[in-house]
């Protein structure tokens, strides 16, 4: 990576235990500015831990978290979000028993600009125009792929510096796979939010990164350039099926 990008995020001999598990094991990542970088692995493999230890969701044993140089290890989660992270779990997780408009509402929760939220739900309905047609049906009743897309436009919604987001192509069939690949391309490119991308899926993920991590039983076990790790034969061989 190059050394003038101003680094966003960066965590430094990062661990996380969940009592005598190792679940994260002194791991380095930086996430420039403007990129996005993305952490393979297999399932249980660290991934999850990793952005839940970034967003103060689980404890830190070891190591340090710093956003755009400042300390964050362990603040509060509402502290973290407040500072321009946002955390896009597994799962989607909305609030099922409120409309989309509520959900996205709840997503602009700390913002005061309502000018700025008026435009970013514009900018949401052209990257998402099911959501405006959904717009007061309950969360809980869209379909898999339309709650996906209501889980990042919510996060979307807080305005954010950076996106973390948590296998957004989880149980998505594949033509939803690919659309939700090219919305998380145009919010990097267009929208300027750097993304810690975290998949299953290497080679949609590889496909649109700038940077990548290959994480194994909670250590880093190979990094490097996207594209490079894309036609790596090891990673082809364990992650693409080749």
């Amino acid at each position: 990576m190059s050394s003038s990008t101003e680094v966003m995020l960066q965590i430094t001999d990062f661990s996380i235990n969940y009592g005598p598990i190792n679940a994260v094991n002194n791991i380095t990542i930086e996430v420039p500015a403007g990129q996005i970088v993305t952490l393979i692995g297999a399932n249980g493999a660290g991934k999850t831990s990793t952005l839940a230890g970034i967003s103060g969701l689980e404890k830190v044993k070891t190591g340090t978290v710093k956003f755009r140089e400042e300390p964050i290890t362990n603040m509060a989660p509402h502290t973290i979000t407040q500072m321009g992270i946002v955390h896009v779990p597994e799962g989607r997780r909305i609030f099922s028993g409120l409309t989309v408009k509520e959900n996205l509402t709840m997503g602009a929760f700390n913002r005061k600009d309502k000018q700025g939220i008026k435009k970013d739900l514009e900018w949401i309905f052209s990257l998402f125009p099911i959501l405006e047609e959904r717009l007061n049906q309950p969360g809980g009743t869209l379909s898999g792929g339309e709650q996906q897309m209501l889980a990042i436009s919510r996060g979307l919604m807080s305005n954010p510096k950076l996106m973390m987001l948590d296998e957004p192509s989880l149980g998505l069939a594949p033509l939803l796979v690919k659309e939700v690949f090219e919305v998380i391309e145009k919010i990097n490119k267009e929208d300027g939010v750097t993304i810690l991308l975290v998949e299953q899926n290497a080679a949609s993920a590889l496909s649109i990164s700038d940077y990548a991590y290959v994480i194994e039983t909670g250590e880093i076990m190979m990094k490097g350039d996207a594209k490079a790790l894309l036609s790596n034969p090891d990673v082809q061989k364990a992650y693409l099926g080749m």
